[in-house]
């Protein structure tokens, strides 16, 4: 692989990287770099040392090779002595040997302040953490780029993969009319009882038709039949959104509609749904956004967790070419489905981390800027003072008491809707009505929230240089 070459103009160089926030993707990241010859992780913290004594247990790491260390100088020692250094202050990793930090608390107020910290101490950063990235990831990687480190998104992650794949596409010359990724569970159809299956809940549908395969001429009206049909099986999650719009940041790929299409679709039906109206699709643009929840019979394969890009060529010889060897296209044979299905999550995210330590190269490219943000509307009321556990951690799914829509970057100001990663902890300052997009004037604005000043640095930075 290329990988080889690349990473060979260092043959020599181990990446040392410190991992905060031991959750199922980090301790991934950390277990598979145990088998790695290029990477090191001589460093993880954790303000839960359960958690980070699991992930070495995961990783296969021995008790006594460990040391849990609260200073800097037993951390050295420590590390000198060949132990893995295990921190409940993640502050104290920022003066230790490492090149790369990995942010994977998922915390946007903490990912900020890591970020901000691993760049004031001259080191990359690997932002596993996308809500921080979806809310601030534009300065955070400016700030990098002046300090002379790598910001960066991460392989392994859907928005990831899916920057990259659009990314190959545009550098071959093909338009990119419609990126997105799968929910990571599919919907498995079971025609013997007229029912489907996802993660083992049973429902039953009265019109087994609805799955027959879509034609130019129906496609509308059986996308929105399959929604009816399946109810809150068809809902995709906040946090679908979360990274999309981190790849519409990063792409300038726009939705078609705030709360985006997300049709039910077979892997077979991508190109016909989501390609313009004109040829039969949902899309009244080209360059959009969007995401699909896969069906699928037993033993046939779906798309669950992976990423895709419909594309066409301007080329009519290209475009044979594409779809004469194996491209899914449309009826018309204009839009053909490139597809990933797959997405490995902290098992292949050693990638991002070499490209950024040993060649200086970021997932997210040059033109990162931020276009849109995630947005709430209430599905229920609340009222003054609540800061329940939906505001606490909102890219977690909390889809039966709000919608996320992903709309224009706007100022934090009165009025303004406010993303919905700054909602994070914060107390309602008035009450919310269903239906009511949540705005800025609607939560009080908490005090030394270095997530709120770097939003504010944000919006003066790119509104200056646009």
């Amino acid at each position: 692989m290329i990988y080889e070459q690349m990473f060979n103009q260092q043959p020599d160089k181990v990446v040392r990287a410190g991992i905060i926030g031991l959750g199922n993707f980090a301790t991934a990241v950390f277990a598979q770099s145990q088998c790695m010859r290029r990477l090191s992780v001589p460093v993880i913290a954790d303000a839960n040392l359960n958690a980070a004594l699991e992930a070495c247990q995961q990783a296969g790491i021995s008790k006594q090779n460990t040391s849990i260390c609260e200073s800097r100088s037993n951390a050295l020692r420590a590390m000198e002595e060949g132990k893995l250094v295990i921190l409940s202050d993640s502050s104290l990793m920022m003066d230790l040997p490492v090149d790369i930090v990995v942010e994977a608390t998922g915390d946007p107020e903490m990912g900020v302040h890591h970020g901000l910290e691993a760049i004031r101490h001259g080191k990359h950063i690997a932002m596993v953490n996308k809500e921080t990235d979806a809310i601030v990831g534009p300065i955070l990687k400016h700030q990098a780029d002046q300090a002379g480190v790598v910001y960066t998104a991460v392989d392994g992650d859907q928005h990831g993969l899916l920057i990259g794949l659009i990314s190959w596409a545009r550098e071959l010359g093909l338009d990119v009319l419609c990126a997105g990724k799968a929910r990571d569970s599919g919907i498995l159809l079971d025609p013997a009882t007229g029912s489907v299956i996802k993660k083992g809940e049973r429902v039953d549908i009265k019109d087994p038709h609805l799955f027959q395969l879509v034609t130019p001429s129906n496609v509308s009206a059986k996308i929105m039949h399959r929604r009816e049909a399946l109810g809150t099986l068809a809902n995709i999650d906040s946090f679908d959104i979360e990274e999309l719009t981190i790849v519409a940041n990063a792409t300038g790929l726009v939705p078609d509609i705030p709360e985006l299409h997300a049709p039910v679709v077979r892997t077979t039906e991508i190109p016909q749904v989501l390609c313009p109206a004109e040829e039969g699709g949902i899309l009244s643009k080209r360059g959009v956004i969007d995401m699909v929840t896969c069906i699928h019979h037993y033993g046939e394969p779906g798309l669950g967790g992976g990423v895709f890009i419909v594309v066409s060529c301007a080329n009519d010889y290209s475009r044979r070419i594409l779809t004469g060897k194996g491209l899914i296209s449309n009826e018309s044979g204009r839009s053909a489905l490139i597809y990933r299905p797959y997405h490995l999550c902290g098992v292949e995210t050693s990638i991002s981390i070499l490209c950024a330590v040993l060649l200086g190269i970021s997932t997210a490219p040059v033109d990162y800027v931020p276009r849109f943000d995630v947005v709430l509307r209430a599905l229920v009321n609340f009222k003054a003072g609540d800061c329940n556990e939906w505001s606490r951690y909102p890219g977690v799914s909390h889809s039966r008491k709000f919608k996320a829509l992903m709309q224009p970057g706007k100022s934090i100001s009165p009025g303004e809707p406010l993303p919905m990663q700054m909602l994070a902890g914060n107390i309602l300052a008035k009450d919310v009505k269903v239906g009511q997009i949540i705005t800025t004037d609607m939560v009080i604005e908490p005090r030394d929230s270095v997530l709120w000043s770097l939003r504010a640095q944000q919006e003066k930075h790119f509104l200056e240089n646009s």
